[in-house]
């Protein structure tokens, strides 16, 4: 394992919880979440995770002629009960990858527990009540989230990542949560500043954080007038949002049509 780390400092920790997010996500849900925890709790990286034996060459990025390659970094701060893992979703050996995570976590870190953030893309409007399921890895850990608002997920299908995480974990006697609040479909290319503090309000409640929200409720207020404007200008739109909040369905074409204009006028900085 130790040639797999890279430590920059090495901080002491004693029980801490383990916040685990991807750099790629619907409404970019976990890199905002972790941004502004990062910003908010002083959180900087102490080790990261060589990407040699995860990551093909695909994997990296060119921008403005600069590559940019997958970066899996754990984080510490001011809150000696935290610990934050960003990463990238490995494309060779995810197995060892997701193991090495939560050997490191469980053996140098010592942390009690952990939760992972993806958001899940919903036919919701994002003007509806939302709400956040959650995936448990043991009985217990569920027990304990009791009075927090979160709902039991019921998925078929492939799993993602942070459902291997929690078996992962759950195999190493880790209690884990996966939390999943809903995106609005038309917003998962765009930021979903109201997802965020759905997740952020949850940690701030689990663990006593004492956030200031100011900043994320301009981004959502400045968002749904955007996306008010544009349902004011285009009668079309207006519709299709009118039957989302109705619990209505959209065709295909009509959802493309939604997304690709909300996603238009959400990118336009004017």
């Amino acid at each position: 394992m130790k040639n797999i780390f890279n430590f920059t400092e090495r901080p002491e920790f004693e029980n801490p919880s383990l916040i685990v997010g991807w750099d790629e996500d619907s409404g970019k849900l976990s890199p905002k979440v972790i941004e502004y925890l990062n910003k908010k709790i002083k959180f900087k990286s102490f080790c990261e995770i060589e990407p040699a034996g995860f990551f093909s060459l695909a994997s990296v990025a060119i921008e403005n002629n600069i590559a940019r390659f997958p970066e899996n970094k754990f984080y510490y701060g001011q809150r000696n009960d935290l610990v934050i893992f960003k990463g990238s979703e490995p494309q060779i050996e995810r197995y060892g990858f997701l193991n090495a995570i939560a050997d490191f976590a469980q053996s140098y870190c010592k942390i009690k527990d952990l939760y992972t953030i993806s958001g899940t893309i919903s036919p919701v409007a994002h003007t509806n009540p939302r709400l956040i399921s959650a995936v448990y890895n043991q009985k217990a850990i569920r027990e304990k989230h009791r009075g927090y608002g979160l709902h039991d997920l019921n998925w078929q299908g492939p799993p993602a990542i942070n459902s291997y995480l929690l078996w992962v974990a759950k195999n190493k006697g880790i209690p884990g949560a996966s939390l999943w609040p809903q995106i609005p479909f038309y917003l998962a290319a765009s930021e979903d500043y109201h997802a965020v503090k759905l997740v952020l309000s949850f940690l701030d409640k689990k663990f006593n954080l004492d956030l200031d929200f100011g900043e994320l409720n301009e981004n959502i207020r400045d968002q749904n007038i955007k996306i008010d404007r544009l349902r004011d200008e285009d009668s079309e739109i207006n519709k299709y949002m009118g039957m989302l909040e109705s619990e209505l369905s959209l065709s295909e074409t009509e959802q493309m049509k939604l997304t690709m204009k909300v996603t238009e006028v959400l990118e336009n900085k004017d």
